[in-house]
């Protein structure tokens, strides 16, 4: 199964409940299919509107590169690289992009999160991203 707007708002839902019952913070959420085109969105009121472009940014790196977006800080500082070697000014290194799988462990998207501290937007989307792999 491919992403479909079921599982995008399902997940952008676990989400939104995490970071507010965890950290007690608004989020933007944002969902890509594998092309990195934008499947669904949702920005909590109070969440700066910056975080809009770095949550659709995040959930584009993940899905086209299919890692998660802190392996790809990464490999960045481990291989000497830039960003800019990537010839794609929509992506970012930021944590909090997680790339999102199904069943069978292929990536069938990406999700990213924005409005927290980065490890706080990453923790919430790898656990967001845990309804893919059931999600009939």
């Amino acid at each position: 199964m491919g992403m479909t707007l079921q599982l995008a708002k399902a997940m952008i839902e676990a989400a939104i409940d995490k970071a507010d019952a965890d950290y007690a913070q608004p989020i933007c959420v944002s969902v890509c299919d594998t092309a990195g085109l934008l499947t669904a969105f949702n920005r909590v009121e109070g969440v700066p509107v910056r975080c809009v472009h770095l949550s659709q940014a995040k959930a584009y790196t993940a899905a086209v590169m299919g890692v998660d977006t802190d392996a790809f800080l990464e490999r960045l500082q481990r291989e000497n690289l830039s960003l800019a070697n990537f010839c794609d000014p929509k992506m970012t290194a930021l944590p909090g992009g997680v790339a999102v799988r199904n069943a069978a462990g292929g990536v069938i998207g990406g999700l990213g999160i924005s409005g927290m501290k980065a490890e706080e937007d990453a923790a919430v989307a790898r656990a967001a991203v845990e309804i893919a792999r059931t999600f009939a």
